[in-house]
This record gives C-alpha cells, structure tokens and sequence, in this order.
C-alpha cells in the first residue's frame, strides 16, 4: 500500500521523475557507461514522448540519467547518488527505462524502482520478459511487457503512463492481464462466480470446440533442448569454437552488427597463438569492449589456454576456424538457426565437440 502522504492529488498534475541509461539520455554510448547519476530537469530524449502521453495529467519534473555499469559495477554508489536524488526532488512517481532488453539497463531500472518503492514512490518500469531485471525482480515491479526493439519506445510509454497515474493516485491495480503489466507471482484472495472444477471444464469445452478461452494459469513455454553426453576422450576430440561476444577482423569486414543479430561469421585462427588487439576487436554492444578492445581479445575467444591444452595432448586439435555471432538482444529463433548451421558446419569437419565462450 501507499503511503497516504505520498498519494498525489487528482487536482494537480502528478510530477514524475523519469529514469534513463547514459544512451537514452543523450550523455553517450558504451563508453559512457560509467557516468555517474545526473539530473536534469525537464524531459530528456524519450521523456518528450512521456510528456505527450501523460497530457494534462502529469509533468515530467525531472530526468535521472545513470551510465549502465554503475549500478553493476558500482551498486552501493550508485544506491546512495538515486537516493539523494528521489530524497530531492520528491516525485508522485517514477518511470523507469522502457529498458526493453538491455540486461544491466534493465537491472538498473528494477532498482530505481526497489528503491522508490522503499521511499513509498510508485514506480513503472517496462521490459522485455526475458530481460534479466524483470525475470530476477517481477514480484518487486510493476512492469509493462515490451519488444526488444527501442523503435518501440512511443508506444510503450503510452502504455506504462495510466498504470503510473493510477498508482499516483493512490488506485489500486487490477489484475496483470486486465491492466496491462506483467505478473509478479504475487495472488489474491477474489471470488469467483464458479468453483475451479467447473471453470476447468469449460476451458476443457472451449478448447475442445475450437471456441476462444484463456487460461488462469500463465507461463510461457520453451522447447526441450535434450543434453548431448560429453566427449568421452578430449585426447581424441576435435574442438570448434564459438563466441557469442562479437569478436571480428580489425574493422569489421563482414559489418558483424552490436546487436539483434541474425547470422554468425567464421573466421580463420589456424596458426594463431593467440590473437592481438592489432588485428581484432568487439563490436558486441551489450557490454563494455575496452579491455578486449585494448589489452586482449582473447578474453571471448581464449585461443592462448586452448593452445596449451592442445600442445599438452589433452585436446587432439582446434578447428581452423572459429564462428562469431553477437548474443546482445538475439531472439531465440535466430539463435537456435544460428547454432543448428554451425553445428552442421561442424559435423562435417569431424568437430565432435564445441565450445561456446558466452560474456
């Protein structure tokens, strides 16, 4: 429940605070994202888009602008400079992100609102529902349920806006699917009009007739994947490389995007020791490259202990060539394309076992 103090007047336009990463907020790319909490007042960027959704309701009295690492390199900073800022300004209400699936973008925005929450300011968010702050945080958020594209960010504010309002004004929500957000696992008590038993059969019935029904029950399904049996003698095994961490020919011949990616490279690494920031880089936009980009490529592809084992005899030999793919907002689909035309690529090469170097 919400603070009787904290509850907006419906008289007055509610003010928001609205929460963006170091991108949305116009400060810079990856090599921002160690910027530390800044705030603007006004809207910044897609707070714009906020400001025409909420309309005469609503006032977007500031922007809190933060680089993505800090809260995952960095969280007790970075707890510390958000809370002096809400302690500040005093929203009726927060709105973070959309995040869509930028992981450390989505997990900052899941403890923007854990902490609004704790100060008695409601708070909305917006993720994709594989986005790790939503899947890690859903019984804490209130969160509306977005693509992975930012195209989409207009639309998304639109939706996540009435939710915000009616928290603001101290309303109670309905039910996730009636109001638009995503579940929290958290239920309550409701009378029903039909015991369970009686609305199964009906959606035994409906299903049966081919008639619309809905379940009361929501979760979202993957395929199986089966686990293969390891390499019995690695003495004896081939081994093929993949990495998901966007590892490409200096300047990137082959235009590798940073994220959303639908293909993977193969690229050759016979008679490498070992691979050089002179003749390869990262292009992966969903972590920070400087280190693999300046001091060591080898930290997504780990060619200098592989080749050790090699010489050692523990592993019979290294596949010439390596495939490269960026795992940054892939879908599932286009991964599961991906890993079928490696593993076929690889089979006919006599690879019989793989490594795959996430980040």
């Amino acid at each position: 429940m919400l603070n009787p103090m904290q509850q907006a007047s419906t008289k007055e336009p509610i003010r928001v605070l609205h929460y963006l990463n170091q991108f949305f907020g116009g400060v810079g790319g990856e090599d921002k994202a160690n910027a530390p909490a800044e705030f603007r007042r006004g809207p910044v960027g897609p707070g714009r888009a906020l400001q025409n959704a909420l309309g005469n309701d609503g006032v977007v009295a500031g922007t809190l602008i933060c680089g993505d690492n800090l809260f995952a390199d960095e969280e007790d900073r970075a707890i510390g400079e958000v809370s002096a800022a809400l302690r500040r300004i005093k929203p009726d209400l927060v709105i973070a992100g959309p995040a869509f699936d930028a992981g450390r973008y989505g997990y900052a925005c899941a403890k923007i609102s854990e902490l609004a929450r704790s100060l008695h300011i409601p708070t909305v968010t917006g993720m994709h529902p594989d986005n790790p702050g939503y899947t890690t945080f859903a019984r804490q958020l209130i969160c509306v349920p977005t693509g992975s594209s930012a195209k989409d960010v207009q639309e998304t504010l639109i939706r996540m806006v009435p939710i915000g309002l009616k928290l603001a004004r101290g309303q109670n929500l309905g039910p996730a699917a009636a109001e638009g957000y995503m579940p929290t696992g958290l239920r309550k008590h409701v009378r029903r009009s039909k015991p369970a038993w009686e609305r199964a059969i009906d959606v035994l019935e409906a299903r049966m007739a081919g008639t619309p029904w809905a379940s009361e029950v929501s979760a979202r399904q993957y395929r199986d994947q089966p686990v293969l049996p390891k390499a019995r003698d690695a003495s004896r095994t081939r081994l093929g490389l993949v990495t998901s961490g966007g590892l490409v020919p200096k300047d990137n011949p082959d235009g590798q995007v940073s994220g959303y990616a639908d293909k993977a490279f193969r690229y050759s690494i016979s008679g490498l020791k070992q691979l050089s920031v002179s003749e390869w880089e990262s292009v992966h936009g969903g972590f920070n490259t400087v280190f693999l980009n300046t001091r060591s490529p080898n930290y997504v592809l780990p060619l200098p202990a592989l080749r050790k084992l090699e010489r050692e005899g523990r592993i019979k030999s290294i596949h010439p060539e390596f495939f490269s793919t960026v795992g940054n907002g892939t879908s599932v689909n286009s991964a599961r394309r991906m890993g079928v035309e490696i593993a076929e690529e690889f089979t006919a090469s006599g690879v019989k076992a793989a490594l795959l170097v996430a980040t």
